[in-house]
């Protein structure tokens, strides 16, 4: 794990902060959790407590998650063996009935429980807030493909000053329950928002020029950049769909989208109220960090 943020660094970062407090002030931030800080428990507290100061100072935050390890324990614990295809979970009937009890039951409300009475925790059936249909590109089972994000609901309880807490499974025309994949579906909520800012939470410092040297971050990237970073090899694998989604995002209305590193202790504070920010900003031209 890289170095957590020492006290003077949390001194320098409250220092510097108010111009960043001013320019989200009121602004939605959608924040994509998953990784390490969903399985770290002193991560996890972290991360609840910097969302509700974040809520305190005026912005608006949406939280969205996966959770693969907790769906993947319990299927193995009532002995069902899970099967990927290209990577990707293969949701069969016993696999889906899972993702809803744990997805939208246990892990949703194990994080709710920990933001102080300010979350409320959803999944994308309720109000029909994700609708999606089956996959049609492999067969993959109960995965859904986004075809609709309606935000009513969430923009009731921001305007109300609550944290949306998202399960990403959604429904479709008949009622039937898919699991979505919580990339995508962090990425078209934070484009129905008209977000300010899309925080993408990982395992890793972010984009790296080198995947096995942490030291080879690279800052910032301008979306026309991203197909010559996949054709050297350095978008590859799972992050083709992670950063897909953040340019989706860009090209679409939100101003920011970014990677951070989940392992880092207030990571998020660093991204929102510091002036090196964390990770790898994504953007178009004319606006960078």
């Amino acid at each position: 794990m890289t170095n957590n943020v020492t006290t003077e660094q949390m001194g320098l970062l409250f220092s510097e902060a108010t111009p960043y407090i001013q320019k989200y002030h009121g602004k939605t931030v959608v924040v994509k959790y998953g990784g390490n800080a969903m399985i770290n428990e002193d991560l996890k507290a972290a991360v609840m407590n910097d969302l509700v100061t974040m809520t305190l100072l005026g912005i608006r935050v949406v939280l969205v998650h996966g959770g693969g390890p907790a769906i993947n324990n319990t299927l193995k614990a009532i002995g069902h063996e899970s099967r990927f295809v290209d990577g990707l979970r293969y949701t069969d009937d016993t696999t889906i009935r899972v993702v809803q009890q744990v997805l939208a039951g246990e892990v949703n409300k194990d994080l709710v429980a920990l933001l102080h009475g300010r979350g409320v925790g959803l999944c994308g059936v309720d109000g029909a807030m994700i609708s999606c249909e089956a996959r049609t590109d492999r067969d993959l089972g109960y995965v859904g493909e986004i075809t609709h994000v309606n935000a009513s609901l969430i923009d009731h309880l921001l305007n109300d000053g609550y944290i949306p807490v998202i399960a990403t499974i959604g429904v479709d025309d008949q009622g039937v329950v898919y699991n979505i994949n919580a990339d995508t579906a962090a990425a078209q909520i934070a484009i129905a928002l008209k977000a300010e800012k899309l925080i993408t939470m990982t395992d890793i410092a972010g984009l790296l020029m080198d995947k096995d040297d942490e030291n080879t971050l690279i800052p910032s990237v301008e979306i026309s950049e991203i197909e010559g970073y996949k054709r050297r090899g350095i978008i590859s694998g799972g992050m083709i769909p992670k950063i897909d989604g953040l340019a989706d995002c860009i090209y679409q209305g939100v101003h920011e989208a970014v990677i951070i590193d989940g392992r880092i202790l207030h990571s998020l504070l660093l991204e929102i109220f510091s002036d090196r920010g964390s990770g790898t900003l994504f953007y178009r031209r004319g606006s960078s960090r």
